[in-house]
């Protein structure tokens, strides 16, 4: 607008064909005799392009905390798998000694006499454990990625209507 202009904003409803019953933003200029009207739907375009994006970006952070979330699963479940190793060498030494072999195990700084059989026990428990763990981290991280791709699906969507919004005003 020039500097003597002034803008004066009414909005019309359109009566002529109820099925496109929109409103119109009548913009009267007084200096001129020129009338602009703009198309109410251009100007909600551009709102709902703006409301798309804002749940594009909510929608980005939820596939980001997803992301991290299935990379502590795959470090967790690294850590567990390590163990899972450790004790299965344990146990197939366990299963080598004889039966009155000497057998310490490590509490603190102390190393303290345990009986064979114990130590095997207490040993496949802890795989027991360990593999029950692993099976959790699975299913966990079968949901978490199950969950990230239907959230890229999602944002994948929402792109493609933001696009076409983009594309209609263009065009417009």
């Amino acid at each position: 607008f020039s500097e003597g202009a002034n803008a004066i904003a009414t909005p019309i409803s359109s009566s002529k064909n109820p099925a496109l019953s929109r409103r119109l933003l009548h913009l009267s200029l007084s200096s001129s005799s020129q009338q602009v009207k703009l198309d109410s739907p251009m100007a909600s375009s551009s709102t709902a392009a703006r409301e798309l994006q804002k749940e594009l970006e909510a929608k980005a952070n939820d596939l980001s905390k997803l992301q991290k979330d299935i990379s502590k699963n795959h470090q967790v479940r690294k850590k567990y798998t390590i163990q899972l190793g450790e004790n299965e060498l344990v146990l197939k030494e366990l299963d080598l000694l004889n039966e009155d072999a000497n057998v310490y195990k490590l509490i603190g700084p102390v190393l303290v006499k345990q009986d064979l059989a114990e130590a095997n026990a207490n040993v496949r428990k802890r795989i027991e454990y360990i593999s029950a763990e692993l099976k959790r981290l699975d299913s966990t991280l079968q949901d978490l990625e199950e969950k990230q791709n239907s959230k890229k699906e999602t944002i994948f969507k929402l792109q493609q209507r933001i696009q076409l919004l983009q594309a209609g005003k263009a065009k417009a």
